[in-house]
């Protein structure tokens, strides 16, 4: 009898301790764009790749090999369509160049990437100056990626970042390095 009514008392504990510690708000961005600006067009431009988190670190994986990676996002050949060109230094010093292309869904800031119909991303806002967050899920993995106008953006936009997706139950984190010069972009 002890013992049911001491789990009971953890279990009513834990919902307590539960409504009070919430995770910090993050919001998905509108197709009202930034400043009034009809999306994608604040979005545009260039960006670097800071950190990046998810439930296991088998998702990502993908950025252990990488330094870091320098984005520019332009409008598409069509409407309702992104070109992204990334340019990624490998810790090797190796650079390799990447294009994806990206198509809009009417009325949202979800994207849906070219050649992978299972892979969706949707961008949130960040509270650090010149961030963006993307969270990509596809088949078997899910991640949230952190991006920034500047390749250095203050320590506490990544500290932000990882309580926030370590909140989320995202707790492997990974952050580029950045020990090298990033490469240039290709302009095609």
């Amino acid at each position: 009898m002890f013992h049911q009514v001491w789990a009971a008392l953890l279990h009513l504990f834990g919902i307590l301790l539960n409504s009070i510690y919430q995770c910090p708000e993050y919001s998905q961005l509108t197709t009202q764009g930034v400043d009034g600006k009809e999306f994608p067009e604040p979005h545009l431009g260039r960006w670097y790749f800071i950190a990046g988190a998810a439930p296991t670190k088998e998702e990502l994986v993908t950025f252990d090999p990488v330094d870091n990676i320098v984005f520019n996002m332009a409008t598409g050949s069509a409407p309702m369509q992104l070109q992204l060109r990334a340019t990624i230094r490998m810790k090797n010093g190796h650079c390799v160049p990447r294009k994806w292309i990206y198509h809009l869904t009417e009325g949202s800031t979800d994207l849906r990437t070219e050649g992978r119909p299972d892979m969706r991303t949707m961008l949130f806002s960040s509270s650090c100056p010149g961030g963006i967050m993307l969270k990509e899920s596809g088949h078997g993995y899910q991640r949230f990626l952190l991006y920034n106008r500047s390749p250095h953006p203050h320590e506490t936009c990544v500290e932000e970042f990882q309580s926030l997706t370590s909140c989320l139950d995202f707790k492997a984190f990974l952050r580029t390095p950045r020990n090298q010069e990033a490469c240039e972009l290709s302009s095609n």
